[in-house]
């Protein structure tokens, strides 16, 4: 059976909503762990079987993954029926692992760098910075109502999600603001919140 390793108010809420939108939330051992916390509160909980005792962490017999990105794509793929991720062969794949790793690769780290006021050419150039971050979502969002088009996906969840978490504590456009309203919309996000209250 599928165990998601899981920290209340924390990255791996992202995968609780994402396993309501799944219909699989009964198909995963959830087992609550510690973590430290940015406050300084909280600490590593020997209970996690993460390397470095961090949330979200999917095990599934002896396999195991980490990082949001590859496991909201792994159980996308493991349960394909709710339709929130284009497959292998759908004309969209690549655009959608493309948003999830973007995210991983470069939202995320511009968003921390972002929060630590820190800034150099090595940064970026290799991330860009937080305002072409932006600009590359705004000019997407302007046009269509998700990342893929006409459809809301796990990438929507993933990306989405991290602008309703900062709660406009970040520069956003209006677009965007839009976009993260609609995420936070769906009913899977007011279950998870009553879940991991």
């Amino acid at each position: 059976m599928l165990t998601l390793y899981h920290a209340p108010q924390s990255r791996s809420t992202s995968i609780l909503t994402l396993l309501l939108e799944l219909d699989a939330f009964d198909k995963v051992d959830i087992r609550r762990v510690g973590i430290r916390r940015f406050d300084g509160s909280g600490g590593i909980d020997p209970a996690n079987p993460h390397p470095e005792g961090k949330v979200p962490y999917l095990v599934n017999g002896s396999d195991h993954v980490r990082e949001r990105g590859g496991i909201m794509l792994y159980l996308t793929d493991t349960f394909p029926e709710a339709g929130i991720a284009p497959l292998p062969g759908d004309p969209k794949r690549g655009e959608y692992l493309s948003w999830l790793f973007w995210y991983q690769g470069v939202v995320e780290p511009l968003v921390v760098l972002q929060f630590a006021q820190i800034s150099n050419p090595m940064l970026a150039d290799t991330f860009r910075d937080y305002d072409t971050m932006l600009k590359r979502l705004d000019d997407v969002l302007s046009r269509q109502p998700w990342l893929l088009g006409d459809q809301f996906s796990a990438a929507d969840l993933l990306i989405g999600g991290m602008f309703v978490f900062l709660n406009g504590q970040l520069p956003s456009t209006p677009a965007i603001d839009a976009w993260a309203g609609r995420v936070q919309s769906r009913p899977s996000f007011a279950r998870t919140a009553e879940l991991d209250g």
